[in-house]
């Protein structure tokens, strides 16, 4: 006999009954949310050369050392810090997910550790297409604890050319969800 799990079968009722009601002929869908963000920061972010890792079992693997950079926003600003990495695969659908992980250093000397997932491919009318989710953790008692309860999303803009000499880099931009 099977036994039923009672909670469980009235979030379910709930929810199908949330999803469409008909009152009085009118169905009424969930809420839409129209989402909204503030920049927080853009940050130029210089890379190091590709190191290609090879074939894997979820497709192929690369990484690219982050060098340095900086970056800044209405109320804050400093450095990239050397030493982090771009670990992306390449999907066997075409995709390509990145996982980034580093550290920025702000003018007045706080550390904030980022962790940046995104996802790059190109659209249809052949426009690249990449936005991430980012984690931000700023120390406790600092004037950057406020970035510790928020969610934040992001934009990856690579120059189309370089100048002359110029070291290679990435644009992000930052923004918390509203």
């Amino acid at each position: 006999m099977m036994k039923i799990n009672t909670p469980l079968l009235i979030l379910i009722s709930i929810l199908c009954a949330l999803v469409t009601t008909s009152t009085q002929g009118q169905d009424i869908a969930i809420l839409e949310h129209k989402f909204e963000t503030e920049l927080v920061w853009t940050a130029k972010v210089t890379i190091g050369d590709l190191v290609v890792l090879g074939e894997s079992k979820r497709g192929l693997r690369r990484m690219i050392p982050i060098t340095g950079g900086t970056f800044e926003g209405p109320d804050i600003r400093g450095e990239v810090l050397p030493g982090g990495a771009d670990w992306q695969l390449v999907r066997p659908d075409g995709d390509t997910e990145l996982y980034a992980r580093y550290l920025l250093q702000t003018d007045d000397g706080h550390l904030i550790h980022i962790i940046n997932q995104v996802l790059s491919r190109r659209l249809a009318n052949g426009e690249p297409y990449r936005r991430s989710v980012i984690d931000l953790e700023a120390p406790l008692g600092s004037p950057y604890e406020y970035l510790n309860h928020s969610m934040f999303l992001g934009t990856l803009d690579v120059p189309p050319s370089l100048e002359e000499g110029e070291a290679p880099y990435v644009i992000i931009g930052v923004y918390r969800l509203l």
